[in-house]
């Protein structure tokens, strides 16, 4: 095989693994268990594929990124998906949605954040953008009878289509203006250009295009509504693969821009950075509903990845790309306990339900509270270290204001997060648990049973919260790496 298309193995994998359980589903071979093993399988081969080849410069005619930057990227698209099938496991047979097209359409929205990740060309970019968009779409109504879930498909489907015509219609524009649809000499091309008032309107769409997707205020009314909606396993995948992907992608087109124009862009970014931190943080303190809680964070935590990307010319790019993997496990680690907790009518949704719930689920409890402290910058956890060195980048940049505004807010969004905590473990239930043990709460309550996946997911996500607290230098390094590939 060449070159050319051997870089593509790991897309090949994720494409093919999602069509061979559609095939399989159609020819009714085969059931849940099958189509998740089938699912679990082509997940493992695109990363063990993509951490045993050589990197390349790019591939397929310039078109994606076949260096290092992209391969992090994708690996880490991969890790999130392969723990989205493991949350899906137990709630998707629970759920009665544990069928070829709940897998298949996993790998296929991870498939779409990869070529979004690794887009060198616009249009690659805008088919990944869809891939993923039209994948999540089905994923997030997959409960059919659920009247929430339909509800939160038709509001993703109605912003998403919003979010999309914005995009394309800003590519348009700036190949309009530049004459070219490679990503870094269209940036590069944009302020120099003849046009470019219609250059920087291109932008400005693109900009508000992939702001819906990320959650950025003003653009961010539709995630409470569709995260609480969204069965638990696909929104911890909506709330971190998509964001993933498409930040990683923001952080590449920052990178090739020319300072002038990122001149023009920084002080829009100032502002949506300065709401999104204040605005998510703040109505969070107002919610009772664990998912919408969690949405408000998911806002205010891109708050602070954009406040990174504004120091990317500085020091910002390692802040951004650090804590873009911490987020995933931080969020996919709450999220995933929602799931895990789940029972076959309902998700875990009420922050009340959460209310001694520590001593009917210790090990899942304790993921849930470990994640929250996380999230909310706490020492010795991850997230601590993601939010120093964003700081800290923000500083070098000469943000002060921001930055400010940034340490405010995260000093809020402790009493929210604490209040979970405080739930789980030092309130009684208002309708008490089922507990293992003699606890002067133990009345009946039908609470699930994670199980043993469910313990071992715990720990693990446990263990690497407090690794990359306590350990963050390999991350660093790799990081780093993959930074000189890209900038070399």
């Amino acid at each position: 095989m060449s070159s050319e298309w051997s870089i593509l193995i790991p897309y090949m994998m994720l494409a093919a693994g999602g069509l061979v359980i559609f095939c399989a589903g159609i020819s009714k071979r085969g059931g849940a268990t099958l189509y998740f093993a089938m699912a679990l399988a082509s997940v493992l081969g695109a990363v063990v594929f993509e951490l045993s080849r050589a990197p390349a410069e790019i591939g397929f005619r310039g078109m994606i990124d076949a260096g290092a930057y992209a391969g992090f990227f994708v690996v880490l698209i991969c890790l999130i998906a392969l723990a989205t099938l493991l949350f899906s496991f137990r709630y998707a047979q629970l759920r009665g949605i544990a069928g070829d097209e709940f897998y298949a359409l996993i790998l296929f929205a991870a498939l779409g954040m990869a070529l979004a990740a690794g887009a060198l060309n616009w249009i690659i970019f805008f088919l990944g953008m869809e891939l993923l968009s039209i994948s999540l779409y089905i994923l997030i109504g997959s409960a059919r009878d659920d009247r929430k879930a339909n509800e939160a498909a038709l509001k993703y489907f109605v912003m998403g289509s919003v979010a999309s015509g914005f995009l394309v219609f800003g590519i348009a524009l700036l190949f309009a203006a530049t004459g070219s649809l490679d990503i870094a000499a269209s940036l590069g091309k944009a302020i120099s250009a003849e046009n470019t008032p219609v250059a920087l309107l291109g932008l400005g769409l693109i900009a508000a295009g992939i702001g819906f997707k990320v959650s950025l205020v003003p653009f961010h009314l539709w995630t409470p509504d569709v995260y609480q909606g969204a069965p638990a396993p696909v929104t911890a995948f909506l709330s971190t693969g998509s964001k993933v992907a498409l930040f990683s992608a923001l952080l590449r087109f920052s990178l090739v821009m020319s300072g002038q124009l990122f001149g023009y862009l920084a002080p829009l970014l100032w502002g949506v950075a300065a709401l999104t931190m204040a605005v998510g943080n703040v109505t969070a303190l107002a919610q009772t509903s664990l998912k919408r809680l969690l949405a408000y964070s998911s806002i205010a935590q891109m708050g602070y990845v954009l406040m990174a990307l504004l120091s990317v010319k500085q020091s910002g790019a390692q802040a951004v790309m650090f804590y873009l993997a911490v987020y995933a496990v931080m969020d996919l680690g709450a999220f995933g306990t929602v799931a895990l907790l789940s029972a076959a009518n309902a998700d875990l949704d009420s922050t009340a339900s959460c209310r001694g719930l520590g001593y009917a689920h210790p090990w899942a409890s304790a993921m849930l509270a470990v994640c929250l402290l996380s999230l909310a910058g706490l020492p010795p956890t991850a997230g601590f270290i993601g939010k120093i060195i964003i700081f800290k980048s923000v500083l070098q940049a000469g943000f002060i204001g921001l930055a400010i505004i940034g340490i405010i807010t995260a000093i809020v969004s402790v009493y929210f997060y604490l209040n979970v905590v405080v739930c789980l473990f030092m309130r009684a239930p208002e309708v008490p648990y089922a507990v293992p043990y003699a606890v002067p709460y133990a009345v009946p309550y039908a609470v699930p049973e994670p199980g043993k996946l469910g313990a071992v997911l715990s720990a693990g996500m446990m263990a690497v919260v407090f690794f990359l607290g306590i350990f963050p230098s390999p991350l660093l390094s790799v990081i780093e790496s993959a930074l000189f590939s890209l900038r070399g």
